[in-house]
């Protein structure tokens, strides 16, 4: 197992959709190890293949309850359904999220409370997945990124051109850019 480069905002893989993975695959395989130990070591509470440079339909996901109960896993091909998010603004406090591949800034978004998730896990398996709150909001996010949406692409117009200032200042924004957890520093 490796740990994994993670592209920046601005990396064309990034903002293209990702293929169907047609069969699980000996190089499947790895790439979800090496997309966990990526994530843990960011450390994130998921990760899509595309934010790794491989534009396929894949995303992990790892969180721990208030009481520390875990969750995790792998969805491969999956599909989305969701409620309407409620009307509003979003709350800065219960409603921030970050991204890895936006890494170190968080900008509230509204996402729905509540989604289905359907797809097959890495023994080909079918999954489906009902969760609201923060896991919901986990699998949304993930499930952008699979469609070249980058949560930054959500927020409102203010929030986006101070995203735009922070990805000017690092020099993101460009095709190429990455970082290495626990080999980069990040700290602007």
């Amino acid at each position: 197992m490796a740990i994994l480069p993670i592209r920046i905002w601005g990396d064309t893989v990034l903002h293209a959709v990702a293929a169907p993975v047609d069969e699980i695959t000996d190089e499947i395989r790895p790439l979800v190890a090496d997309m966990f130990e990526t994530m843990d070591a960011a450390p994130g509470v998921g990760l899509a293949a595309p934010q790794v440079g491989v534009g396929l339909r894949i995303y992990t996901y790892s969180y721990e309850d208030d009481e520390g109960a875990p969750w995790r896993g792998v969805v491969i091909n999956p599909e989305l359904w969701m409620t309407p998010p409620e009307p509003g603004e979003p709350d800065e406090d219960t409603e921030s999220e970050g991204c890895l591949s936006f890494p170190g800034e968080r900008f509230p978004l509204r996402r729905s409370d509540r989604v289905i998730v359907t797809g097959i896990d890495l023994d080909g398996e079918p999954v489906r997945i009902e969760v609201d709150g923060w896991r919901a909001r986990i699998m949304q996010h993930e499930f952008d990124h699979l469609n070249g949406v980058i949560y930054i692409d959500r927020i409102s117009d203010g929030d986006w051109k101070t995203a735009q200032k922070i990805s000017k200042k690092r020099g993101w924004g460009r095709p190429g850019v990455s970082w290495t957890p626990g080999v980069d520093d990040l700290e602007a």
